[in-house]
């Protein structure tokens, strides 16, 4: 059990801090990168759910004010955003809280992003020589995956039966069928998938790098050219059959065309380290527990 000065860190705060760890991440990196990541992130969560604790604590003994206007303006923000009162009122019950303990938790945030501002307030801009030497030794980093882009039919067995497989591989044949005499993949796709994708997009899958589906779906797809049709495909879905509709090589993106992307993460980067060094004076006078 994680503890901070004797008050525990629920688990919920750790998952939170993480959420926003692989938010971040996926902005900057491939998702592969950030799945190899993800033991080093969940560490860093831990740390960030500590810090979160301390600046909270620091941030309800210093005199930061907040404004009933800027609370008012926060909270007409969330009830727009809810779908208006009625639904927000809706939200906290689900919640198990009420209105003012709602105004509370944003008025202690509003503290909190003041508390930071503060302590960011002298952190300089990253240098263009910065930004430059960052893409000259991890441009490669920012290399799109090799995607794949596809629609697809799915039709799913009754039940785990030797016969009910027979009658979906039956299907699917017949299906294969109309699409060698001529029939719209698409057209196939919203009239007989069974996956939520045939109705509302003709079976498109949009864009997705290897490993994003299920290895016998992804091994197939990859190997396909632009514009074949497979034969049929089992996965632990069903059968599938799938059309490639597109192909995009990985490729090491252009500075010009990340020079912003860089400039953020190196701005995040050292925003982050002027917290973290004044999480790490806070922390010398606490006590933590459970690490």
């Amino acid at each position: 059990m994680l503890k901070v000065n004797g008050k525990e860190i629920p688990q919920s705060a750790i998952e939170f801090e993480l959420a926003r760890l692989v938010r971040f991440y996926a902005q900057h990196l491939p998702e592969e990168q950030v799945r190899q990541q993800m033991n080093v992130l969940r560490e860093r969560a831990k740390e960030q759910a500590i810090g979160a604790r301390l600046l909270s604590d620091e941030a309800g003994q210093l005199d930061i004010t907040v404004s009933d206007d800027e609370l008012q303006e926060r909270v007409a923000a969330f009830t727009a955003q809810a779908g208006g009162e009625a639904r927000l009122g809706e939200l906290l019950k689900k919640q198990n809280t009420t209105l003012d303990a709602f105004k509370e938790q944003i008025r202690h945030g509003r503290r909190m992003d003041k508390l930071v501002a503060k302590i960011t307030s002298s952190v300089r801009e990253p240098t263009d020589a910065e930004i430059e030497e960052h893409y000259r030794m991890h441009g490669d980093e920012y290399t799109a995956s090799e995607q794949a882009q596809a629609q697809h039919i799915l039709v799913s067995p009754a039940n785990d039966s030797a016969d009910a497989k027979l009658a979906a591989i039956a299907k699917m044949n017949d299906l294969r069928k109309k699409l060698q005499e001529g029939a719209d993949f698409g057209d196939l796709a919203a009239g007989y998938s069974e996956c939520p994708s045939g109705k509302e997009a003709g079976g498109s899958l949009g864009w997705f790098g290897r490993g994003a589906m299920v290895p016998e779906f992804d091994k197939v797809v990859f190997a396909m050219k632009d514009g074949e049709v497979s034969d049929i495909v089992e996965t632990q879905f069903g059968f599938h059959l799938i059309k490639k509709t597109g192909h995009r090589d990985a490729e090491r993106p252009s500075f010009e065309s990340i020079r912003e992307k860089i400039r953020d993460f190196l701005r995040h980067t050292l925003r982050g380290d002027a917290i973290a060094a004044h999480i790490a004076d806070l922390r010398k006078k606490a006590v933590v527990e459970g690490i």
